[in-house]
């Protein structure tokens, strides 16, 4: 997801960790798995904090959970749309508008829109 919302193809991003697209490929689709090193060398190039890889981990025994662990399934949701091709497509166009009025005027039109027009 942070490749394609920066924009940089698997070519790109294969090329500055010295692979193939390919293997860039399989490491997205979780045909191959990715060693701990691979994967710190992936959020440096991505500039992201190696954490952002675990977000909606499950937490073993004892460990402290997330203050809004009530909201897992609504957050995976939203991360789940945010990755679509849709998703990304409606993002990128949104953040692109300035007004902060049109902005909301969105955001009410598409709430009502899932509402079905109840209001």
């Amino acid at each position: 997801m942070r490749r394609m919302l920066i924009g940089m193809s698997q070519e790109k991003l294969g090329e500055a960790l010295g692979l193939t697209f390919q293997q860039v490929q399989k490491y997205e689709k979780g045909t191959n798995r990715i060693s701990a090193s691979r994967l710190q060398q992936i959020s440096e190039t991505l500039s992201i904090p190696l954490a952002y890889f675990f977000k909606g981990a499950p937490v073993s025994d004892g460990a402290v959970a997330g203050g809004f662990a009530e909201n897992a399934t609504e957050d995976n949701y939203a991360s789940d749309f945010v990755m679509t091709a849709e998703g990304l497509s409606l993002n990128r166009a949104f953040a692109r508008i300035t007004d902060p009025k049109v902005r909301k005027k969105i955001v009410d039109l598409v709430t009502t829109l899932a509402e079905g027009g109840k209001s």
